[in-house]
């Protein structure tokens, strides 16, 4: 009977180990690719950038919801057109790991310039929220938040 008991409980703390290893270990590695991911968005590498999206990723902007397809064709044509993002802070990460270690959500907090091809300056201070995915083993943003705060420039620069 001892063995029994003995072999659940080993059994029971096995099939709990990898989740509760996996979320720290998960945590970090989110975090890395989120500096990762906004670093290539500030250097305007595309590719890169991009490359952190699901392929069935979710978008939702100020400006309502918009698809992958439709937002990666919006950049490549601003920076084609002679815009870019010239610089892009990103302040207080905050990450939640799912139990299974397997998804985490990152808030965070951004300062981003971007020029625009008639050669006016945005400044956004906003907040997002990214949904990672962890898909055969690789971390991808799955869905994205972006809030601008109610006071920024970008109302300044539409008044004009």
């Amino acid at each position: 009977m001892y063995r029994t008991l003995a072999l659940c409980i080993a059994l029971g703390m096995l099939t709990g180990a990898p989740a509760i290893l996996a979320a720290p270990d998960a945590g970090e590695q989110v975090r890395a690719a989120v500096i990762a991911f906004n670093a290539a968005y500030e250097r305007n590498d595309l590719g890169e950038y991009f490359g952190f999206y699901a392929d069935d990723a979710t978008l939702v902007f100020d400006s309502g919801r918009v698809d992958l397809e439709t937002y990666r064709k919006d950049w490549h044509q601003l920076v084609a057109d002679g815009g870019a993002v010239e610089s892009n802070a990103v302040t207080d990460i905050k990450l939640q790991v799912s139990p299974a270690g397997d998804a985490v959500i990152a808030t965070y907090q951004l300062e981003v310039r971007t020029r625009l091809p008639d050669a006016s300056v945005l400044t956004d201070h906003a907040y997002e929220t990214d949904v990672w995915f962890r898909t055969d083993g690789q971390w991808r943003v799955a869905h994205v938040n972006y809030t601008i705060r109610a006071s920024n420039d970008r109302d300044a620069h539409a008044a004009d």
